[in-house]
């Protein structure tokens, strides 16, 4: 692809390394934007640079947050004493968007993977097994996606924790198993959440 202006180029090179955006939709996006007012381009410019600049996990759930403590976590109405265990961000937002939830969040930052080489120590694994020693959890709930990484994490945690008295559950399959739990619609997620089963039970299906 040929350009004429080599700050063209250098954004729609930029663009195009975003995930599903190739050269040809960078460069649509980046032609839309000089098209545009040219306010509106440095507001989404200012936006990204906040972003960066500005933006924090929480330090009690790795939730991305403005601040130290996330929304959720410093939400008094919420019960603190259950924790949903998922994979990143995206996962919180798709079970907050059922409305069925009413605990707090660990957020691990992915799942074992080890032809990834993604192991425990690179999640945020001891920071939730500290949590249940030292805090008084009622309830650890399981909501990885259904697929062999998931399955592989869920057990790892359990079996660090599997001596601690805590009731330790696993959403309900009707999640379709190897299917990402942010793709999963919101009237199924939410049953998921409400018919959740014991995580042993889970083991012999």
């Amino acid at each position: 692809m040929n350009f004429s202006s080599k700050l063209l180029q250098n954004a729609v090179d930029e663009m195009s390394q975003l995930p599903g955006i190739g050269k040809r939709t960078a460069l649509r996006l980046v032609l839309f934007l000089l098209n545009q007012p040219n306010l509106q381009t440095v507001k989404l410019s200012k936006s990204l640079v906040d972003l960066v600049e500005g933006i924090n996990l929480c330090k009690n759930c790795h939730n991305i947050s403005d601040l130290e403590l996330c929304e959720i976590c410093s939400n008094t109405k919420r019960d603190s004493n259950i924790i949903c265990v998922v994979e990143d961000v995206r996962d919180v937002m798709a079970i907050e968007s059922t409305g069925q939830f009413n605990g707090v969040y660990h957020v691990l930052g992915g799942k074992i993977s080890p032809i990834d080489g993604i192991g425990p120590n690179q999640l945020n694994i001891s920071s939730l097994i500290e949590k249940v020693k030292s805090e008084n959890i009622s309830e650890l709930i399981f909501a990885l996606s259904a697929t062999m990484e998931g399955d592989t994490t869920n057990f790892y945690i359990f079996r660090q924790i599997q001596d601690i008295k805590i009731k330790i559950t696993t959403i309900a399959r009707g999640v379709s198993v190897g299917n990402e739990l942010e793709f999963t619609d919101e009237v199924t997620l939410g049953r998921s959440i409400i018919k959740r089963i014991p995580f042993e039970n889970s083991l012999n299906t």
